[in-house]
């Protein structure tokens, strides 16, 4: 199978083009330059070029190509999805879009999600964006027959992040080095909250078993672990991995947002929420995605990851101000 990736060199996407080189795919992956941090693998073949850039000239980079499937990991706006209806229509057998499991409704009015539960979130940007996609992308599968299969991944990691509620995305040792100096870490609310946290081999698994499927056009579909764990759980279990006794502060949600704006979305529109996935739907048709990566053993792979290398361990000296200053002004209205 001949398939593209526009990007494969994040996070999620890493994972899914090394699994797709070891499955002997005819893989190609869009870049402007190479990652260092997940390097193009052996088997893989690179296209220098932006997808941000010139129509005619990524017209010309895909003319002596003919694609099964082309998948965008890096379309965030409508006019990202756009673009790809242009470049890609009567040109490729399946479109493959990377929503977000954020764009399910905001509060949830039911705990259990499915690829039915409504879209709406009225708290991220981000999300919103993700939902306008996958309505232009699904019109033009109704009214053009573009073979677009939508794909919504949840809370999504490897050994480069540490995904815990508060923390940095860039910089996610940021937590990690408060817990070893045994300053406070906040978790959101009472902590009581459910989540998931996919590890992102395990993710690819499901991923790939939907490319060159007609019968995911017109779909979506997320992808996620079945382990449900509260956040206090999930902080626990980073400082079990740590072989230390952390100090945590419960803060709530609210509270954390309006001290820090970002969190409106990543916390408000997303984290805050308890969420169950159901995920019969992606085992009727991948019935060899079962993820198996615990937590447990995900939070120490990714302790390993950065404590190989002092260069990974980066803080956000940002983020800790703010933290600090939230916990302090918290402490004075409610003491420890």
């Amino acid at each position: 199978m001949k398939v593209l990736f526009i990007g494969g060199t994040g996070l999620i996407s890493s994972a899914c083009t090394a699994l797709a080189v070891r499955k002997g795919f005819d893989l190609y992956l869009l870049n402007r330059s190479r990652s260092t941090k997940y390097p193009v693998p052996p088997g893989a073949n690179l296209l220098q070029g932006d997808v941000h850039g010139s129509e005619d000239d990524l017209m010309r980079l895909f003319e002596a190509h003919q694609f099964d499937a082309v998948v965008d990991w890096i379309a965030y706006t409508p006019e990202d999805v756009e673009r790809d209806i242009r470049l890609f229509s009567g040109k490729v057998r399946q479109f493959v879009f990377i929503s977000s499991a954020s764009a399910y409704q905001k509060p949830p009015s039911h705990y259990l999600i499915t690829e039915e539960t409504p879209l709406s979130n009225p708290y991220w940007q981000y999300s919103r964006n993700k939902i306008a996609c996958e309505q232009r992308l699904m019109q033009a599968y109704r009214q053009q027959g573009f073979p677009v299969t939508i794909i919504r991944p949840s809370l999504t990691y490897g050994p480069s992040q540490i995904p815990l509620s508060v923390n940095s995305w860039q910089h996610p040792y940021t937590v990690i080095d408060r817990m070893r100096q045994g300053k406070e870490v906040i978790i959101p609310g009472d902590g009581t909250s459910l989540w998931v946290l996919t590890w992102h081999e395990d993710f690819a698994v499901g991923f790939l078993g939907l490319l060159g499927r007609e019968d995911a056009l017109g779909e979506a579909f997320h992808i996620t672990s079945d382990e449900v764990l509260t956040w206090n759980q999930i902080y626990q279990q980073a400082a079990n991995a740590l072989g230390i006794e952390p100090r945590f502060i419960h803060i709530p949600s609210d509270l954390i947002a309006r001290y820090d704006p970002e969190a409106v979305g990543s916390l408000i529109g997303d984290k805050a929420n308890s969420v169950v996935f159901d995920n019969s739907k992606i085992r009727r048709f991948v019935p060899e995605f079962k993820p198996l990566t615990t937590w447990a053993e995900g939070v120490r792979r990714a302790l390993a990851w950065h404590e190989a290398d002092p260069a990974r361990q980066t803080i956000d000296a940002d983020a800790n101000r703010l933290w600090d200053r939230l916990i302090a002004d918290y402490r004075k209205v409610f003491p420890a």
